[in-house]
């Protein structure tokens, strides 16, 4: 079970991640408004140091990170599930540009999920990564995030591969309706 901030209601480990990415060189941070990246959001649009880019649809974020390393910068994809079927297509600059990707995504369409329009789309996240040369990782409980998401920017940064973190709704909780 994760570990809550009483003051807040806010699980710790989303602070954890966010602190690990700004201390590996991550300061841009690409997403389409979330409530599963709320936390991670939310500090860098209030951290100076930190760029925070909205964007209007997930496959937008793929070319920005192109840029980002062009321009000596580390950055993060932030997106839900159902983004990713809006990047197939963008995701073969990864392989053609050869530049490092990393995106944490919101996993919706599994364990509990309410909606019955986030299931084809979530069943098929890794299916459709992998055809693209993404490596996914999973992160199912609160002390898996950290150890996977340093093991995904080693593998990005380091190794120049592209890496999607799958953050879980074992891990983020089900949306309820």
């Amino acid at each position: 079970m994760a570990e809550f901030d009483r003051d807040t209601g806010t699980a710790f480990w989303p602070h954890a991640l966010y602190d690990l990415l700004r201390g590996a060189g991550v300061s841009q941070f690409a997403y389409v408004p979330d409530a599963g990246h709320k936390v991670l959001i939310d500090r860098s649009l209030a951290d100076p140091d930190a760029q925070s880019i909205p964007l209007t649809t997930e496959e937008e974020g793929v070319a920005l990170l192109a840029g980002a390393d062009l321009g000596g910068a580390r950055g993060v994809l932030l997106m839900q599930s159902s983004g990713v079927g809006n990047c197939i297509n963008m995701l073969s600059l990864i392989a053609g540009g050869r530049f490092p990707f990393l995106t944490l995504v919101s996993m919706r369409g599994e364990f509990g999920e309410g909606n019955p329009w986030q299931f084809p789309m979530g069943q098929a996240v890794v299916p459709v990564l992998e055809a693209m040369g993404v490596i996914c990782l999973r992160a199912e409980h609160p002390d898996e995030v950290i150890p996977t998401v340093s093991a995904a920017l080693t593998m990005a940064f380091q190794s120049g591969q592209a890496v999607a973190v799958l953050l879980t709704q074992k891990l983020i909780g089900a949306k309820s309706f």
